[in-house]
């Protein structure tokens, strides 16, 4: 958008009505207020339902703009993306919902950022929209919830702290979730179901998931073979058993990206992976396989028909979610451990203190969309980004100064 041209709204939260919407819409609410240094409106299809959520949120919110879009209507998305710098969407899965969006802002040249863990639409809308995003300057962060900000930043984190305590970076970080409390939005589940769903569909999909490079630019990959916990393990340098972690999938992948794109910072041959801690002795060993078994039976059971109707039967819901106590009473603590070429070892923490499915994610995707509003430079390029490659150190500080996260170096030697 030219400079003559500036849009009234420095961020336009879409699908605000939704669970994670409206968590999100109380936070910019929270933080920003209406008529302040942030411009800002909220947009959905019904604007009666738009009109109940602005009530909801007090008695100064009476100002803040409504827009009614539909996710299928591309003039009327269009006509949203010329109204503001930066839109967030929250509309999934995204792999039914997300393209229209994507399009749009590729074509006027708006800024974008979402909260997709769906690698495989992620990978078809590089391949389709990254050189015209280029061309028009838009900037497009997917994965700015608990996937993938935690992990994103949190390798970018321990990458920073290694070249301060070592002068050189970890060729291989893992990342062990220690603790949570909280549970998968109803969104995400969704789009994990309909991921299954697809690879049943699709053998190619099936082989492009198992690739840790999926994401990456093309040419892109290691010589050395990634890890990939897909059963129980142990992790001798944190004393735990270990089983393989659900957001794990797309995390790598985010992850190998970032390093892609920051010019391989974190070295061609660097290796990464993700699992769960489960604890120590037998009860650790036993949680590790049924925690193993239960991702098993979701994935296969959401692959077929019968099995899948069942499944989305006794599952969250998209738009539904935990009460605002429950959020506030979650919490996620992630351990990172990286080796660096010479035998050195870091390692590092992030803590989230809210839930990681609600709380932490609206949190994060409301500082993330800010820090693409004010912290970018506006001549830094156009294409598909992830959090840690464009966002970086005041994507980081706005994550400890607002969103409950903390960064921390626990040991190196």
């Amino acid at each position: 958008m030219s400079a003559s041209k500036q849009p009234p709204y420095d961020l336009l939260v879409f699908g605000a009505t939704s669970f994670v919407g409206q968590i999100l819409t109380q936070y910019l609410y929270d933080t920003h207020g209406v008529g302040g240094d942030v411009s800002w409106a909220i947009a959905g299809r019904s604007q009666s339902k738009l009109e109940t959520l602005r009530n909801q949120l007090g008695t100064g919110a009476a100002d803040l703009p409504l827009l009614v879009a539909d996710a299928t209507d591309e003039p009327a998305l269009q006509a949203l993306c010329m109204r503001t710098r930066v839109i967030i969407s929250t509309v999934g899965p995204y792999a039914i919902y997300g393209e229209p969006l994507i399009k749009a802002c590729v074509e006027t040249g708006t800024d974008y950022c979402d909260l997709t863990g769906e690698v495989q639409w992620i990978g078809k809308m590089v391949s389709r929209y990254e050189a015209a995003a280029k061309e028009s300057g838009a900037r497009i962060v997917h994965c700015c919830g608990f996937d993938s900000i935690p992990s994103d930043m949190g390798v970018w984190f321990l990458q920073q702290q290694a070249e301060s305590a070592f002068g050189r970076v970890c060729l291989d970080v893992r990342m062990r979730l220690k603790a949570a409390k909280g549970t998968l939005s109803g969104g995400t589940v969704a789009s994990m179901i309909n991921i299954a769903k697809e690879m049943a569909a699709d053998p190619e999909l099936r082989r492009s998931m198992a690739n840790p490079f999926s994401i990456s630019p093309a040419g892109h990959r290691s010589k050395t073979r990634q890890p990939s916990l897909k059963g129980p393990g142990f992790d001798k340098t944190l004393n735990s058993w270990l089983a393989p972690f659900v957001m794990g999938a797309i995390n790598t992948r985010v992850i190998h990206r970032s390093n892609a794109l920051q010019d391989t910072r974190y070295g061609q041959e660097f290796t990464y992976d993700e699992a769960v801690m489960t604890g120590r002795g037998v009860k650790g060993r036993l949680a590790a396989y049924g925690i193993t078994a239960a991702l098993a039976g979701f994935f296969m059971g959401s692959a077929v028909k019968p099995t899948r109707w069942a499944i989305e039967k006794f599952v969250p819901q998209p738009g539904e979610g935990p009460s605002p106590e429950a959020q506030q009473t979650g919490f996620f603590d992630m351990r990172f451990v990286g080796k660096t070429d010479d035998g050195r070892t870091i390692i590092t923490q992030v803590k989230g203190d809210r839930d990681p499915g609600y709380g932490a994610t609206s949190r994060m995707i409301g500082e993330a969309a800010t820090c693409l509003a004010f912290d970018v430079p506006k001549n830094r390029d156009g294409g598909f980004w992830t959090p840690a490659s464009l966002l970086g150190q005041p994507l980081l500080e706005r994550l400890t100064r607002r969103a409950g996260l903390s960064f921390n170096v626990l040991e190196t030697r």
